[in-house]
């Protein structure tokens, strides 16, 4: 199996269902949303868009699976940043907090030439953030890279009035639809049978 991504937060997150890829290598592809794409539909043209991109890298006599998957963070039909500076994380810190918002991710596996597409969405509810709240989380840099700002498997957490959906999709790839995806094509035990 080859996993497209980087993150390590979804190998993390695979080795939870006993899957260790055989090769981890991100897809480079351009993420900017397209003229009226919704935040569901660009989560799902990315994880697409990144397996097919690896799939070139595929020896043709090896049965191989592409994983891959995206997320997005949204308020409204508004699609947030990767916050790459601090002044972008504020920003979206300042505009989820004390509102909802809904996280998407988008997960594709390809397998034998067919691709095979989920996507997840779950609803997140933030409390409202004080100034020394949004400079402490700041400081702790575990908003760096990440879709709106924030990490819900760090200090973030704690920030979570509600959650309704996948906790697992938050953080980045959505165990149910992964396990799912796999599942069907016969990948059992971090092996295909």
């Amino acid at each position: 199996m080859w996993l497209a991504s980087a993150s390590p937060r979804r190998l993390d997150l695979l080795a939870q269902i006993d899957v260790t890829p055989d090769t981890v290598g991100p897809a480079d592809i351009d993420e900017s949303p397209k003229s009226g794409e919704t935040p569901r539909e660009l989560a799902q043209r990315l994880a697409a868009e990144k397996a097919a991109a690896v799939l070139p890298h595929i020896p043709d006599n090896e049965d191989w699976i592409i994983l891959a998957a995206d997320t997005v963070v949204a308020q409204g039909r508004r699609i947030l940043p990767k916050a790459e500076t601090e002044e972008t994380a504020m920003a979206c810190l300042k505009l989820l907090s004390g509102r909802a918002h809904r996280v998407y991710s988008g997960v594709c596996l390809i397998y034998r030439g067919k691709s095979m597409l989920r996507v997840a969405g779950t609803r997140v509810h933030m409390k409202k953030l004080s100034d020394e709240e949004m400079k402490t989380y700041l400081e702790s840099q575990e908003w760096h890279g990440k879709a709106g700002g924030y990490a819900i498997q760090g200090r973030a957490d704690a920030f979570v009035k509600s959650l309704n959906g996948s906790y697992s999709n938050v953080v980045g790839l959505p165990l149910y639809e992964t396990s799912s995806l796999l599942t069907g094509v016969g990948f059992k035990g971090g092996k295909r049978t």
